[in-house]
Parts: structure tokens; C-alpha cells; sequence
């Protein structure tokens, strides 16, 4: 009974953190346009917030996936899971792809612009040392160095098959690894406690992002460049709020705008920061505190984070539609298909990260039609701007996952969902782990936690 009225102290406390966000970023996009030289050196303290984030990642999806999978009986349970989740992703990537292609050759972005000198250089920088990697290349990379490695190299993917692995040696152990499994169950609530330390930077973080991409930018560029921006948020939004939202209400039950009120504050860090990693440690804890079974969650989110990347293949398509129709040069249908489905693959792991959505676009046109990588310095100018609307919609894909991936498996309490959505039992923002969570360590009661 203790613990129940401890949510309303730590609500009181943390109220005024987001709309201090709120406050930060335009306080940074007025000192981007009023003294843009200055708003520029700014951009380590956006930097350094978004790395201290990062930081609490691994151990985050290490914790989360090794407590849900070593408490599961039966290692079939995992996998289902897991094949559910991954046919789910390439299926919502394909129709991200399809949307964008559709929206793209409609809008016809790109017509009518120039390429100069100083853009083709852009695009040349832009592509760097991009260089395409081959199905082994990505396929060996996810073999970390040593077990304990992904910890400290910050590898989703990497982290994601070290955890696997101790999980399922755990869950082989039986009842003798249930002391390990606490042990890792009280480190958890020290990442998590460390993780709401470092929100309080949050505010400070957000002001240098977004003076130093406002000071870099400029009105001018966005201005002359609105049409592909306008046109990528107004699909991203269509397909977030029109698709998503059709499919989680037909099969949860679960209204999107609800689902999205209750993540308000993630949305928020990712638009002052422009990166949905920095949500990804507060997305896993509040879907378990909705409803969602650990073992769902600790799978469904970290894999998501890296194959369904519903923003990044609907930016992927527009902009190479973009920097063909700006060369003069538009593809052909058989070629739209060939180079975007290559991207999609070629983007796995990158999700999350500020920029990694321009080099993937630059390695894939390298890769594909070297003739029109001068043109991706166009788009340079405003990437970090439709890197939010990206993020934005990567993260709303993961999050809308988690729910139906819990539906389908029976892992999800919708009674619980519903008390939660509707404010009755708000996410304790002190220590960001949920109640729930160190009872689900016990095999039995993996399923039916929620509901007790």
C-alpha cells in the first residue's frame, strides 16, 4: 500500500521537467535565428545529452531481455514471439515502402530544382565513407567481441543475441537461476534510477540541439525546400494515424491518440533531440507498466529498434524520388522497387540515429546510381528536420508493435491498459520500473502478472 500513493509525490515533481523542455526548444530555434554563429557551437551540448541517453541503452535491453526470457518455462514461447514480431515488421516495412512510393510519384518532389557546385559537394560528403555492406558483413557484425561486449560498444543488435543467449541459459538452469535473475532484476532499477537522474538534463539538452540546427539552417533553406518536407510529414502522418491507428484498434481495442497521450513525454524527447533511441529505455519501461508481458516487450522493442523502420523507409523513398526528379533523371517503377528495397535492407541496425538515414540513402544511390549521389547534397540542408518526423514514426511503429505482438501472443492486459491510459495508475517517473516487473522472474506467474 506504500507504494501506491509514492506515483503522486514523483508526478509532482517531474510536471515541470517536459514543459521546461518545451520551453528550451523554442528558446534555442529563437537564439538559432537571432545569433545563428553562436547557436552553432552549441550543438556539443545537444550531443553530449543525447550520448549520456545512449549510454543507459545496452544495459537497458540487456536487463529487460534476460529477466523476460530467462523467466519464461518454455523456450518456444520466445520464439513464437520473436517470428511473430519479425514477419509483423517486414510486413508494415513493405507498406511504409508502398505508401512512400505512392505519395512520391504523385507529389512528384524535386521538379524544378538546380544542382550546383557547392550542393554536389554536399552530396559527395554526405556519402563519406559509406560503403555497402554485404548480407555476411551484417549478418557477421551481429557477433559481438565477447559476451560482455555489446555493454559498452552500444550495438542494438549485438546486445540483443548476448542477452538471448544468457537468457536461454538461464531459462535451462531452472530454479538455480532464480538468484541470478534477482541479482539482475536489482541492477535493473539502478539503470533505470540512473536513466531518471539523467532527464534533468533533458531541458539543457534540447536547447543546444535546437539552436545549433536552427543556426546551421537557416529560414531560407527550409523555406525553398518545404514541398518534400511537407509532403514526408503528411505521409508519415497518414500512415501513423491511418494505418496504425486502424489496425491497433481493430486488434486491441486500443485507441492510438489514448496510446500516444500516454507516451507524450517520449514524443517530446524525440523532437527536442531528433533521435527515438533516447526514448527507447522509457518506451520499454512504460510498455510493461501498460500491460504488456516483459518477455514480449524485451524482445518486441530492442528487435523493432533496428528491423521495423517504418519512417526510415518511408523517408528513403521520397528523397531518392527527390534527388532523381532534382537531376532530371526520375526512376523508372522497376528501379524504385530494386534501390528502395535495397535500402530497407541496408538500413538495419541505423535506426534511431541522427543522420544515419542520409548516409543510408547516400550509400544506397552509390551503390545503385552512383550519377545521382551529387544530388543528395539537397537534401542535406533539411535532414535533420525530417529526422524528427522519422524518429517520430520509427518510435510510433515500435510502440504500436509491442501492443498487438502482446495482443496476439495473450500477453497483453487490456483491463490493466485501460486503467493505466486512463490515468488511474500514472508510470512512477522516479524510478521508471514498473511494480510488476521483479514478479514476472518467477516462471509461473509470467503471463498472469500483469492482471494481479
Amino acid at each position: 500500500m506504500e507504494t501506491a500513493s509514492a506515483p503522486p509525490v514523483n508526478k509532482d515533481r517531474t510536471r515541470y521537467l517536459y514543459p521546461a523542455v518545451v520551453v528550451a526548444v523554442l528558446l534555442g530555434i529563437a537564439v538559432g535565428l537571432l545569433i545563428p554563429d553562436t547557436a552553432v557551437e552549441l550543438r556539443p551540448i545537444g550531443t553530449g545529452f543525447v550520448n549520456l541517453i545512449k549510454m543507459m541503452i545496452s544495459p537497458v535491453i540487456f536487463c529487460t531481455i534476460v529477466l523476460g526470457v530467462g523467466s519464461v518455462r518454455q523456450a518456444a514461447k520466445v520464439g513464437k514471439v520473436g517470428g511473430l514480431a519479425l514477419g509483423y515488421f517486414l510486413t508494415m516495412s513493405t507498406v511504409a515502402l508502398a505508401i512512400g512510393l505512392v505519395v512520391g510519384n504523385i507529389i512528384h518532389p524535386g521538379a524544378g530544382l538546380h544542382l550546383d557546385a557547392s550542393i554536389a559537394e554536399a552530396g559527395q560528403k554526405a556519402v563519406g565513407d559509406t560503403a555497402t555492406e554485404s548480407t555476411a558483413d551484417f549478418l557477421l557484425g551481429i557477433i559481438p567481441t565477447t559476451l560482455l561486449s555489446p555493454l559498452t560498444d552500444g550495438n542494438v543488435l549485438q546486445t540483443l543475441l548476448a542477452a538471448l543467449l544468457v537468457g536461454f541459459a538461464l531459462q535451462g538452469l531452472g530454479s538455480v537461476s532464480e538468484p541470478i535473475l534477482r541479482g539482475i532484476g536489482y541492477f535493473q532499477k539502478v539503470v533505470f534510477k540512473v536513466l531518471a537522474m539523467l532527464m534533468w538534463l533533458a531541458p539543457i539538452g534540447a536547447f543546444g540541439a535546437m539552436a545549433a540546427v536552427v543556426g546551421a539552417t537557416g529560414v531560407d533553406a527550409l523555406i525553398s525546400l518545404a514541398q518534400i518536407m511537407l509532403g514526408f510529414y503528411i505521409t508519415c502522418a497518414l500512415f501513423v494515424f491511418g494505418m496504425l491507428g486502424a489496425i491497433l484498434w481493430a486488434v486491441a481495442r486500443i485507441n492510438i491518440f489514448t496510446l500516444f497521450k500516454y507516451l507524450a513525454r517520449e514524443f517530446l524527447l524525440i523532437v527536442s533531440t531528433s533521435s527515438s533511441e533516447s526514448a527507447l529505455p522509457r518506451l520499454i519501461a512504460k510498455m510493461e507498466h501498460v500491460g504488456v508481458s516483459r518477455p514480449v516487450v524485451g524482445i518486441t522493442v530492442p528487435t523493432g529498434y533496428s528491423f521495423n523502420l517504418d519512417g526510415t523507409a518511408i523517408y528513403l523513398t521520397m528523397a531518392s524520388l527527390f534527388v532523381a526528379e532534382a537531376m532530371g533523371d526520375p526512376l523508372s517503377v522497376a528501379e524504385q522497387v530494386s534501390l528502395l528495397l535495397f535500402m530497407i535492407i541496408a538500413s538495419k541496425g541505423a535506426a534511431g540515429v541522427t543522420g544515419a538515414g542520409l548516409a543510408t540513402l547516400a550509400g544506397g544511390l552509390q551503390s545503385h546510381r552512383p550519377d545521382l549521389v551529387d544530388g543528395v547534397g539537397l537534401i542535406v540542408g533539411i535532414d535533420r528536420f525530417m529526422s524528427e518526423a522519422r524518429a517520430l514514426t520509427n518510435f510510433a511503429g515500435n510502440a504500436v508493435a509491442t501492443v498487438l505482438i502482446g495482443t496476439w501472443t495473450k500477453e497483453f492486459d487490456r483491463e490493466r491498459a485501460q486503467l493505466v491510459l486512463s490515468g488511474g495508475d500514472p508510470f512512477d517517473e522516479s524510478t521508471m520500473v514498473d511494480d510488476h516487473g521483479p514478479a514476472k522472474a518467477e516462471p509461473e506467474t509470467t503471463a498472469s502478472t500483469p492482471a494481479s
